[in-house]
């Protein structure tokens, strides 16, 4: 089980397969560097980021999936330990966001699909809301993508979000956390916030 999770009430989780951008919009969030390591699969722990005076933190958790040299039961084992996170701390959880490589996402979740697998996003993003975690998709490295629209549309379409996706504006949040440009997010963010009676966290996303 991860260990040394800070004793925080209000929280932020970001998830998703390994290589999506996460250390990196982890790093727009909250203006810390973290080290991604030199390849996916290496952190095992959780990167918590949080306040001394505040009760509030950012954890990004480890990447899940398929990681290139990386064994089948260290995977299993990341994936296991997410999970158990997940269910532990829901209560504390106010935004679980999904993040994906906006450019590959709809490819891998078909991929999967075709070999009778359910696909890893699709899966965590389910799960969240079976432990009561409504969750936000931050669809990343949107700078790599020419036809936005209808990407986001095939994406909410895969979740199960009946298209068109401007709709789902408080759930699918288009990003490129490389360029700095995250503000889809940090609205979504705001109204969960909000919506929890939390107007107190809203200037961690200003």
């Amino acid at each position: 089980m991860f260990e040394d999770r800070p004793d925080r009430d209000a929280e932020v989780v970001l998830v998703g397969r390994s290589n999506v951008g996460k250390s990196t919009l982890m790093r727009e969030l909250t203006g810390h560097d973290f080290s991604t390591g030199g390849k996916p699969g290496v952190t095992r722990q959780p990167n918590h980021y949080d306040w001394t005076s505040e009760d509030f933190m950012f954890t990004d958790l480890p990447g899940f999936g398929f990681m290139s040299g990386v064994e089948e039961e260290h995977r299993e084992a990341i994936k296991t330990n997410i999970v158990r996170y997940l269910e532990d701390n829901a209560d504390s959880i106010l935004a679980g966001v999904v993040v994906m490589d906006g450019k590959a996402a709809v490819d891998i979740i078909d991929r999967h699909a075709e070999r009778g697998n359910v696909p890893h996003d699709v899966e965590m993003y389910g799960f969240l809301e079976d432990v009561g975690v409504e969750p936000i998709v931050a669809v990343n490295k949107t700078d790599k993508i020419n036809d936005l629209d209808e990407r986001l549309d095939e994406i909410c379409d895969r979740l199960g979000l009946f298209p068109p996706w401007q709709q789902w504006s408080d759930r699918i949040a288009p990003i490129s956390a490389k360029r700095g440009e995250i503000e889809p997010l940090a609205e979504c963010l705001r109204t969960r916030f909000h919506e929890h009676n939390r107007d107190d966290l809203l200037k961690f996303v200003v």
